[in-house]
């Protein structure tokens, strides 16, 4: 099983390059983000997740967590100790506001930082991904004395995070929650149960932040009845010390196809006085105040389908460079595996998905910074607004879609090895098959596309992201690297997308646009990713002529012709599907299925 290597210089080319990192430090005016401090945190992030995080990966799989009769959760191996570094290296602490804390750094650089994380150990990762979602939503919704008592311990990393939306009869229909919200004096008290809580319970952290969603006594029905609490594993004093265990505790841990050092529990709260919970914003807004945490969770778990991606086509690299069988067109004697051109089509295909992923989903995450630049006209954050919520069901659908594309690539490379679990290369596919489902299936993320990110501003957003992909054509020339003719097939992929767009646009029937929603997220994430490809490939033309580091931009132009040429057209057949409606997909009678 090869070692992780960060792609650093794949991060730092998207940053400066192709998602201009640099406006985003200008617009928000973080002026210490210097290029030689970003250089200096991914490396230093590398080493973390190289040396310390990644070969607790393998260990974790296969030895799993355990729940005691005390209801504690036992981590495997090295699992505290890799968190304690994570700690005292301050790397919780990037976005976040000074003022409790934090570094107070753009948000699009701790995102690449966060892709080294689960690259390594993407069970492992998830631990500071829900501490630093629920240190968003304190942040946005909490009042002040919740914010003082409680955020800089969670941005420090000393306390860690969760939310809790899902019961055993409120999945993605969240109408249904039925825990519940006493008053009791200053505070609440929280009763219920609550499923699939990722890092519910462990003692990495000395305390665990649990955001839960309940119902107050007087709450209405459905969704607008739901409000959102602040339930700690431990009560904390007025002076910041932890005091006694408040009334909540994993009663039992799931047995998952994946991610198995991930503890997912059953959480119970209230079987004795009921949990001592705080509210966070204001009563019946708490689903509103859980999308602060969830938006960006969407973003990072598309960033998941990234690392694991990039482990995959990693491994799978190392492992064709060195498995020798058969004897390659052109040669005369065994050779390595790596020769053979359908081994080279798959490798290829996993290297440009996992780079075209890559993109969209920094470029995504730089809309939350300029979304919210102080240095911005109140129109241009809308734009960027729009632009944001746009492309967050892209990163959070397609990039996780790609990644059981790429992980079962992986395993093809690997032949009979590769269903033998010792190669290692099974858990990344394993690991990978969660992240279309969690955070809101792929399914509710191309419903949410057309029906609200498309539909609700009548294609404003779409229109200006076109307009926009359009615009930069005008500036990328025919060239060595990038032929007349792959750009115009980019150019008309951009036609056939907008194509696609009026089409459901001009749909008013729910059910043939819900029919029709996953090819269109599909088919807008293939060009929308091949505009990111495109700009990579004119960038890394301009190095070939001046640049000493020739490998990594022949690399980079060569991927993304690939992409372009064997990727790119994969769209057409999406917004063939689109053009043909969704009649016969809807059809069929209940009975005869």
């Amino acid at each position: 099983m090869s070692d992780y290597l960060a792609p650093l210089d794949d991060m730092n080319f998207l940053l400066s390059e192709v998602v201009d990192f640099p406006n985003v430090v200008e617009q928000t005016g973080c002026a210490d983000a210097s290029p030689d401090l970003v250089s200096a945190i991914l490396e230093e992030a590398g080493k973390l997740a190289t040396s310390v995080i990644a070969p607790l990966n393998r260990v974790g799989d296969a030895h799993g967590v355990q729940l005691t009769d005390e209801h504690n959760v036992l981590t495997p191996n090295g699992f505290a100790e890799a968190y304690r570094e994570y700690v005292n290296g301050g790397w919780g602490s990037l976005q976040f506001d000074p003022q409790f804390g934090g570094q107070g750094l753009p948000f699009s650089l701790a995102i690449p930082v966060q892709e080294m994380w689960h690259s390594a150990n993407m069970a492992w990762g998830l631990c500071p991904l829900l501490s630093q979602g629920a240190v968003e939503a304190i942040s946005a919704n909490a009042n002040e004395e919740l914010k003082a008592q409680y955020l800089p311990q969670m941005i420090s990393g000393e306390w860690s995070g969760t939310m809790n939306l899902t019961e055993p009869n409120a999945g993605s229909d969240l109408a249904a929650v039925s825990a519940k919200a006493v008053p009791d004096g200053d505070h609440y008290r929280v009763y219920g149960q609550k499923i699939f809580i990722t890092w519910g319970e462990h003692s990495m952290s000395d305390n665990i932040i649990h955001l839960v969603l309940a119902r107050l006594p007087d709450a209405p029905p459905g969704v607008k009845g739901i409000s959102l609490f602040l339930v700690p594993k431990f009560l904390v004093n007025t002076d910041g010390s932890l005091g006694e265990r408040n009334d909540c505790k994993a009663i039992s841990l799931e047995h998952k196809l994946g991610i198995h050092a991930s503890p997912t529990c059953v959480m119970s709260y209230g079987d004795n006085e009921g949990a001592v919970g705080y509210l966070v914003g204001q009563p019946h807004r708490g689903l509103a105040c859980m999308f602060t945490m969830m938006n960006n969770a969407r973003l990072t778990v598309g960033l998941q389908g990234v690392s694991i991606s990039e482990r995959a086509y990693q491994q799978s690299c190392q492992y064709a460079r060195e498995r020798i069988q058969g004897i390659a067109p052109g040669e005369k004697q065994n050779s390595f595996i790596i020769h053979h051109p359908d081994v080279r089509r798959m490798l290829m295909t996993m290297r440009s998905l996992t780079e075209a992923a890559r993109a969209l989903a920094y470029t995504a995450c730089t809309e939350v910074d300029l979304a919210e630049a102080d240095q911005l006209s109140d129109e241009q954050q809308a734009r960027h607004k729009r632009r944001l919520a746009l492309l967050t069901p892209l990163v959070k659908g397609w990039c996780t879609e790609i990644a059981q594309e790429v992980t079962s690539l992986g395993i093809q490379i690997h032949g009979g090895m590769g269903f033998i679990e010792e190669t290692g290369i099974a858990q990344h596919f394993r690991d990978a098959r969660i992240l279309p489902i969690y955070e809101g299936t792929n399914g509710i993320q191309a419903m949410d596309l057309v029906g609200r990110k498309l539909a609700f501003d009548q294609g404003l957003g779409m229109s200006e992201l076109i307009d926009d992909i359009q615009a930069s054509l005008e500036s990328i020339s025919a060239s060595d690297g990038l032929s007349a003719t792959q750009i115009k097939r980019f150019a008309d992929s951009v036609d056939q997308l907008k194509e696609s767009s009026q089409i459901l646009l001009k749909c008013d029937d729910s059910k043939i646009t819900g029919a029709l929603a996953f090819n269109f997220m599909m088919q807008a994430s293939y060009v929308v990713a091949g505009w990111q490809m495109i700009k990579s490939a004119d960038a890394a033309e301009k190095h070939l002529q001046t640049d000493s580091n020739q490998n990594f931009y022949q690399a980079k132009a060569t991927t993304c012709a690939f992409y372009l040429d064997q990727i790119l057209p994969r769209q057409q057949s999406f917004a063939g599907t689109i053009a043909n409606g969704a009649q016969s997909t809807l059809a069929m009678p209940e009975e005869l299925f």
